[in-house]
């Protein structure tokens, strides 16, 4: 049985490397590293790669669609492959956690994250993980602006790190299963800089 990965963000130049599309660089990430290759499926509104992650096989999905439509992509994909809901992880990002917070959940809500909207409106139900990607609230000013804007310069040294993290949350989803991936996810500190 397939295990599917989305990393949802908005596709696009100008949004590459804005908060909003942490969940592509968690799957990006894990694909380089696993030398993966992702190629365009316009039948499927998406860009995904295939193969082994030790001994499961995984696709890795960027939706093609913006952000509030992911759900578009992500329902006819899943029953394309025929991959149960236990089998689907969504990757976000999260404004109400601290820049490099982790939170792995099964069956929780949207939290207002409208990729997740989406997703569960077309799917039906929440019955799935999903793993959160602190990108740090804003201090001020429009919740979009913060989303679509740039991590600072000072951020962006946490980033490696923060991808890295993630990448072996998902690893251990798909080799060791939900619970011991949440054991690693969610016991890491606010400020993964400090190491407290």
């Amino acid at each position: 049985m397939k295990f599917l990965v989305v990393g949802l963000g908005n596709p696009g130049k100008s949004y590459e490397g804005t908060r909003h599309n942490m969940g592509f660089a968690v799957v990006q990430q894990l694909a380089q590293k696993h030398h993966l290759t992702f190629r365009k499926r316009l039948s499927w509104k998406s860009i995904v790669a295939e193969g082994m992650i030790e001994i499961s096989p995984v696709v890795f999905m960027m939706p093609l669609t913006f952000m509030n439509l992911s759900g578009e992509a992500v329902a006819p994909v899943l029953r394309s492959l025929n991959v149960d809901l236990a089998h689907l992880l969504v990757v976000v990002d999260d404004v109400a956690l601290p820049l490099g917070q982790l939170r792995l959940k099964l069956n929780s809500g949207s939290g207002g994250h409208n990729g997740l909207k989406s997703i569960e409106e077309h799917l039906q139900t929440n019955r799935f993980a999903r793993l959160r990607v602190g990108v740090g609230d804003r201090e001020e000013g429009d919740l979009a602006s913060h989303v679509l804007g740039k991590f600072s310069e000072e951020e962006e040294k946490l980033i490696p790190d923060i991808l890295d993290r993630a990448s072996q949350a998902v690893e251990i989803w798909l080799n060791k299963g939900i619970t011991s991936a949440m054991d690693f996810a969610n016991k890491f500190p606010s400020n993964p800089s400090n190491g407290v």
